[in-house]
């Protein structure tokens, strides 16, 4: 396995791998085409701050997290805002792994903390605890349509 940095390159294979990923139990999100979730990822590449990350398989995009760069009073840190495995492996350690390569190529470019939001009672929430996060009491997340 090895890390890459989320590119253009990377595009349609990502977004197959999120819809297959995102659409299943326990999400269950939708998305009215393809074309939609391409468009999120090349939004997203566009910004200076974006930093994701591939892992590839024998050639085949197994991971991918995409996240970014965010200052904070004590460093800078890195947002994770979507991170997921392929369905077919998942509970094998290669998300564990994954976000092992990523700590250490955030780290290398001096950021000294990961931070991240999901789904309380998910099977999500468990994998974050088991490699080492931390759930913040006190912090509430909002949201408003506008």
């Amino acid at each position: 396995m090895h890390l890459e940095k989320m590119s253009e390159t990377h595009v349609a294979k990502c977004a197959d791998l999120f819809i297959d990923a995102f659409t299943r139990e326990p999400w269950k999100d939708e998305y009215s085409s393809a074309e939609q979730v391409v468009g999120y990822f090349r939004n997203c590449l566009k910004f200076d701050s974006f930093i994701g990350y591939v892992l590839k398989e024998g050639g085949e995009t197994v991971a991918l997290c995409l996240g970014m760069k965010k200052p904070w009073i004590n460093g800078t840190e890195y947002f994770i805002d979507q991170c997921c495995v392929k369905p077919g492996l998942q509970g094998q350690g290669i998300g564990s792994a994954f976000l092992k390569m990523i700590e250490n190529s955030v780290r290398g470019q001096g950021m000294n903390a990961m931070i991240l939001q999901t789904e309380r009672g998910f099977p999500s929430e468990r994998f974050y605890l088991k490699n080492g996060f931390e759930i913040l009491e006190g912090l509430a997340c909002f949201a408003k349509q506008i």
